[in-house]
């Protein structure tokens, strides 16, 4: 899960998996799986970092 801010300034936590692809346009537009969009104040770049993180501490803690 990772933390989003819809841009009237809603706090959101949105399941990374559920990401089918984002854009620019020039707001940051997440499409979902399920075909629904959702348009957030972060940055494609900022939200993969907020992935990357939080895939490196979800695999961080499996055993070896």
């Amino acid at each position: 899960m990772i933390y989003l801010t819809r841009l009237n300034g809603e706090k959101i936590v949105l399941n990374l998996d559920m990401i089918e692809f984002m854009e620019e346009t020039p707001d940051t537009v997440i499409t979902l799986t399920t075909g629904k969009k959702i348009v957030v104040k972060e940055s494609t770049g900022q939200i993969c970092d907020q992935v990357i993180k939080f895939k490196k501490r979800a695999c961080s803690t499996l055993k070896k």
